[in-house]
């Protein structure tokens, strides 16, 4: 009892844990920040660049910013067709990973036995690890390439830096791994453990009593008897 009341616990914090990452993940899809660039002109008067994996934004000093949405998809370079495909997934896995630890957790009772349980919170484990590997390496890519171009001397397009975005969606990456690999540890142990064959039994074997035969009285005893018998009667019919 007390080691299933700890697994809850455990399950409920990995949940919380996995959850809190899985919103800053989507979170960081209409974020506009994912990359900035502050150009200053003169006195009173700076521009400031920003965008996504969706639209570029410019804004000036007054507050007044306007967006515009990349025109063509394929004229888009590859790394953000890459690094929205893998957010995407990462949202996606997070959801399932969400519904299958509701079903699969000790606290709500929906999975059914203890190895069902088990079996479905260990399926939602790894949702949450191939999400949160799936979101960090999105993430990754994007302020690696930012950093290529910012460093690069011979780069001489307009440089930009690492967005708030891109942190925010490191830090749900961290947690969904967590989460995903403590549940997938301490699930999986139960499901396997709890599936594998119980060990065999020895054979025992019942040693039944030996019945022996009832000896027959010997043959010349059975004819002692015999004539003795035999002797009694004439005796009694001679004094007749």
């Amino acid at each position: 009892m007390k080691y299933r009341v700890v697994m809850m616990y455990t399950e409920i914090s990995c949940f919380v844990v996995c959850i809190v990452g899985w919103i800053l993940v989507c979170s960081t899809m209409p974020t506009e920040y994912w990359n900035y660039s502050t150009v200053e002109g003169i006195v009173l008067t700076t521009a400031n660049y920003f965008s996504n994996l969706w639209k570029d934004c410019i804004s000036d000093s007054t507050g007044v910013s306007d967006c515009k949405e990349f025109p063509s998809l394929l004229g888009l370079e590859m790394y953000v067709h890459a690094c929205r495909a893998l957010v995407i997934i990462s949202i996606i896995l997070g959801f399932f990973g969400n519904v299958l630890a509701l079903v699969g957790m000790k606290c709500t009772k929906i999975g059914g036995s203890d190895l069902a349980n088990a079996r479905v919170t260990f399926a939602a484990g790894m949702n949450y690890l191939i999400s949160g590997l799936s979101g960090m390496g999105g993430f990754s890519y994007y302020g690696n390439k930012i950093r290529e171009e910012y460093s690069d001397p011979n780069f001489k397009a307009q440089k930009f830096e690492i967005g708030a975005a891109v942190f925010i969606g490191w830090g749900g990456s961290s947690l969904l791994i967590t989460g995903g690999l403590i549940y997938s540890i301490f699930a999986g142990k139960e499901g396997l453990c709890s599936s594998s064959p119980s060990p065999s039994r020895p054979t025992t074997y019942i040693i039944a009593p030996i019945q022996r035969p009832v000896s027959s009285p010997l043959p010349e005893k059975d004819e002692e008897i015999r004539q003795t018998r035999a002797n009694r009667c004439f005796s009694k019919d001679a004094y007749v």
